[in-house]
């Protein structure tokens, strides 16, 4: 999959140095095609039907309401835990205040 694919090597003949004793009788030849490189396989392609669509869309959906309940229920873990620290410190406090004063 990774591997790079090379083009074929080209087929054409090598250049010969030219004559100059004698002119070379003119010929037309057509030229040779051009090698066609082999064409990549054909992907599949994904065909929405209105059924599939409307479960992507209803599956999306319940994605979304996931992760925004477990989102809220995290904020609401650290609110708690935030609210218990906050008391346990007015509770110390007061106990210290009472300590000291005696």
């Amino acid at each position: 999959m990774f591997t790079p694919k090379y083009p074929t090597p080209d087929t054409a003949p090598a250049p010969t140095a030219p004559q100059t004793s004698a002119p070379a009788p003119v010929v037309s030849a057509a030229p040779a095609p051009a090698p066609v490189a082999p064409a990549a396989p054909a992907r599949p392609t994904v065909q929405l039907t209105p059924g599939s669509a409307l479960a992507l869309a209803a599956g999306g959906g319940a994605v979304v309401l996931v992760v925004g309940a477990v989102l809220v229920s995290m904020l609401l873990a650290v609110a708690i835990t935030a609210v218990s620290v906050a008391l346990v410190a007015v509770v110390l406090k007061s106990l210290l205040k009472d300590l000291n004063q005696r």
